[in-house]
């Protein structure tokens, strides 16, 4: 059977830019950032090979990690067998979450919202999916403030970017998805992955935190 996401190609590229990244980009920095804190039952979608599994705090129970493509899953596997805290990995996509309604203290995106192939549907999935007042933390490309790289971005996202890049859409704006979605965003922070040198479009991030309100 055919997974619903299939990009062997750049599930193996990935696997090796994005641990090299760990350290000569300061992804694992901003993975510890997003995060700390945590406790109780986590779902994470779009779990890649695993990365953000060492960075979870002891105060987490358990953790969900979906991860639709199957190279990827066979990595975050091994990683989870790796981690201190329990991770089951399973297969899935955002947009259609295998688990049952306001289970989860808290969600995880993490570079993948860009790559998604409904983002208001997969919003409202992890909005189903969480308690009223549970947490989704976010570490996502996005939208460039600067007009000159914003043109780039949206050139790239009309040519050739999504089909080297698993589907990366550099030009979405996830902070307003996740308000259009019906989450409240209580903080966040712009950045530039990484820090320094020549942008791409894929540089202008945004780390931060939201929750399915109270009275939902």
């Amino acid at each position: 059977m055919r997974d619903p996401v299939h990009h062997p190609l750049f599930a193996r590229f990935y696997e090796r830019i994005s641990v090299a990244a760990e350290t000569r980009a300061g992804i694992a920095a901003h993975r510890t950032e997003l995060l700390a804190g945590l406790s109780g039952r986590v779902i994470e979608i779009g779990a890649g090979n695993g990365l953000n599994f060492p960075h979870y705090p002891g105060q987490v129970s358990e953790v969900v990690a979906l991860e639709p493509e199957r190279r990827l899953r066979r990595s975050a596997v091994a990683a989870a067998l790796r981690a201190e805290v329990p991770v089951d990995v399973v297969p899935g996509v955002a947009e259609a979450l295998p688990v049952k309604s306001e289970a989860f203290d808290a969600a995880v995106a993490s570079l993948v919202l860009c790559s998604v192939r409904d983002l208001p549907r997969a919003l409202a999935e992890l909005r189903r999916v969480l308690r009223p007042g549970g947490q989704l933390r976010f570490f996502e490309h996005g939208r460039a403030e600067g007009r000159a790289l914003a043109t780039v971005q949206r050139v790239a996202d009309r040519t050739v970017w999504p089909l080297l890049f698993g589907g990366c859409h550099t030009a979405r704006d996830p902070l307003a998805a996740l308000s259009a979605a019906g989450f409240e965003v209580t903080g966040f922070r712009r950045l530039r992955v990484p820090e320094g040198g020549v942008p791409f479009p894929s540089s202008p991030s945004v780390l931060g935190t939201a929750r399915r309100p109270v009275d939902d």
